[in-house]
C-alpha cells in the first residue's frame, strides 16, 4: 500500500507543471497607484449602492456629481474616505456585535467543554 501511494504521489509531482508561478520586483510607484486606485474603487462601489444615491439625491447632490467629484479627489483625499467608510458600522462590525460574538463563542465552548 505504501509503495503504491509513494509511486503515484510521485507520479502526480512529476505532472504538475511547477511554472505558473512568477516572481518579479514591482516600483513602488505600482503599488501606491494600484493602491490608489483600490481606495477609489472603495469608494465608487459605495456611491453605486441605491441607499447612498438616494440620500444624495435627498441632499440635493446628483450621483454623477458625486462620482465626478471622487474622480477628482487627491490621493489622500480618497484613502481617508475609504478608511471612513470601512470603519463605520454600517460598513463594518460594530464594538456590540463583536461583544456578542465573543460571547457566543465563550458560551459554546463552555457548553463544549461541559457536555
Amino acid at each position: 500500500m505504501k509503495r503504491t501511494l509513494c509511486r503515484l504521489l510521485i507520479v502526480l509531482m512529476a505532472w504538475t507543471p511547477f511554472q505558473f508561478a512568477q516572481a518579479g520586483m514591482i516600483g513602488t510607484d505600482q503599488v501606491v497607484q494600484s493602491s490608489a486606485q483600490a481606495e477609489r474603487n472603495t469608494v465608487t462601489q459605495f456611491l453605486n449602492r441605491s441607499d447612498v444615491q438616494s440620500q444624495l439625491q435627498s441632499f440635493g447632490l446628483d450621483p454623477a456629481t458625486a462620482k465626478d467629484r471622487v474622480a477628482a479627489m487627491t490621493d489622500d483625499e480618497a484613502r481617508y474616505l475609504a478608511g471612513r467608510i470601512g470603519s463605520q458600522p454600517a460598513g463594518a462590525m460594530s464594538d456590540g456585535a463583536a461583544i456578542l460574538l465573543v460571547i457566543v463563542i465563550i458560551a459554546v465552548i463552555w457548553w463544549a467543554w461541559k457536555r
